[in-house]
């Protein structure tokens, strides 16, 4: 069985490309993964993957040089993490998939009397996320 973490994986999904041979296949399911082949001659079924992919790519490992797998995994965790709770999303309006509770958020562009800005860095400052913190009195 393959791990990621604490949850076992279960499938691999792949696309019927040549250079998944037979050999390959009988890897596969000795790992005990369920493969599942996308549609012949249809680019798009993967889209939503890709995207994902060239994404993290972009944002993430294009700007760091993982040491080794766990480092990796590290790395990915922070990330994801960053991607669904801190990173806006175009599609979502734009908004945060995990958006948090936003009752201190300013309208019209103004911070409201009582609270200031704080940024945390992501991946040694790679990233940034901002939230709203009411001032100590």
């Amino acid at each position: 069985m393959v791990m990621s973490g604490e949850e076992p994986h279960r499938f691999l999904i792949h696309d019927h490309g040549s250079i998944y041979s037979d050999g390959v296949d009988r890897t596969i399911a000795a790992m005990r993964l369920t493969m599942l082949k996308t549609p012949v001659r249809s680019p798009q079924a993967n889209a939503f993957c890709e995207r994902v992919i060239g994404t993290i790519r972009r944002e993430c490992l294009d700007w760091m040089m993982p040491f080794n797998e766990g480092h990796l995994r590290r790395v990915l965790r922070h990330w994801v993490a960053h991607y669904n709770r801190g990173r806006p999303h175009t599609s979502l309006g734009p908004g945060l998939p995990d958006a948090p509770d936003l009752a201190a958020v300013p309208s019209a562009h103004r911070i409201r009397d009582g609270h200031r800005v704080v940024a945390t860095p992501i991946l040694g400052g790679l990233h940034h996320e901002y939230r709203l913190e009411s001032r100590a009195a």
